[in-house]
């Protein structure tokens, strides 16, 4: 029966084994071949084309979809399939990243030929240096690592884990290289949280116009609270004769007028709000506002136009009913 440790012993070398192949990687990054592949991508007017088979073909599907989120067009192309038909999506100006752990793809080495002929380059991904697609290429990536994470060598590892290290150095270099912006990567990635923090603003979040909880500063308690309850966002902006932003009551204050004993009905609210409010514009990103209330430690935020008037309310609630949380 195995134990605990044993278990975890058999994990942390699989780490330890893994870590030391990407310390071997460091050599062939740090190298003119990669310096050429990037050279050779950035410099593509087509796409780039990822092809690989078994574990290979999994980690390439990664390669080209990071590549993709980035800015570099790229799809993945399964071998395979390709001698089917699918080599019909290659167009003159596109760029082949093949990758074959020993270089040796059955599959893609058939393919060559065709590929040579289409006139595009090949950068072949490979830990076999002297293998026939490392030959053929007109750059060539070593992704050769000491020894598989498998015991018995055979289940690929450690090779795959320096194959997708590889392949996110490249696109990230690629990446800072085209000045790749966060609105360019929120234009990719518009659906789920990581599009909802990129692209939604204050304006897209914020409650307005007769939803906007706002009274005027000489107004008593009593009447502030009726809008507070009435437009359910917890707080409202106090404003004065001008439309111009003077504070905010938030229940906090309620309660701190409360264990006050101050007259509700007779006290006006100017006395009692918090004046010198955070505030906030509409053209921020949501996010933004939320590393905002986080950082002031406030649940809800007033924002403004360009002459302190109150244009629109969002609190904690709004930022997790959008999804930014």
């Amino acid at each position: 029966m195995v134990n605990q440790n044993q278990w975890r012993q058999w994990g942390c070398k699989v780490i330890d084994i893994e870590k030391s192949a990407l310390d071997h990687l460091y050599q062939f990054v740090d190298s003119d071949a990669f310096s050429q592949a990037c050279e050779l991508i950035l410099q593509c007017k087509g796409k780039v084309i990822v092809m690989g088979m078994g574990k290979s073909g999994h980690i390439g599907n990664k390669i080209s979809a990071t590549l993709a989120s980035t800015g570099t067009p790229a799809f993945f192309v399964h071998p395979g399939e390709a001698s089917h038909g699918d080599l019909g999506a290659l167009a003159k100006e596109d760029i082949i990243l093949a990758i074959s752990n020993s270089g040796e793809s059955s599959e893609i080495l058939t393919l060559l030929p065709v590929i040579q002929r289409m006139g595009l380059p090949v950068i072949a991904v490979t830990g076999k240096p002297e293998s026939n697609m490392a030959k053929f290429a007109k750059i060539h990536l070593c992704i050769e690592v000491p020894e598989e994470a498998c015991p018995l060598g055979l289940a690929p590892t450690s090779s795959t884990t320096a194959t997708l290290v590889m392949g996110d150095a490249l696109a990230v270099a690629l990446l800072q290289a085209k000045g790749f912006t966060q609105d360019d990567f929120a234009l990719s990635h518009p659906g789920g949280s990581l599009g909802r923090k990129l692209l939604l603003k204050v304006s897209d979040v914020m409650h307005k116009a007769d939803r906007l909880p706002c009274v005027s500063h000489d107004i008593c308690i009593t009447e502030a609270l009726y809008e507070i309850s009435k437009k359910g966002l917890g707080m409202t902006a106090v404003v004065d004769k001008n439309n111009a932003l003077v504070g905010i009551f938030t229940d906090g204050d309620l309660r701190r007028v409360i264990d006050a004993e101050v007259n509700l009905r007779t006290t006006p609210i100017e006395h009692v709000m918090t004046k010198n409010c955070v505030t906030i514009t509409e053209g921020i990103l949501a996010a933004q506002a939320l590393q905002v209330m986080e950082s002031k430690n406030i649940n809800g935020l007033i924002v403004v136009n360009n002459q302190q008037q109150p244009i629109g309310a969002l609190n904690m609630l709004d930022m997790v009913k959008a999804g930014v949380i």
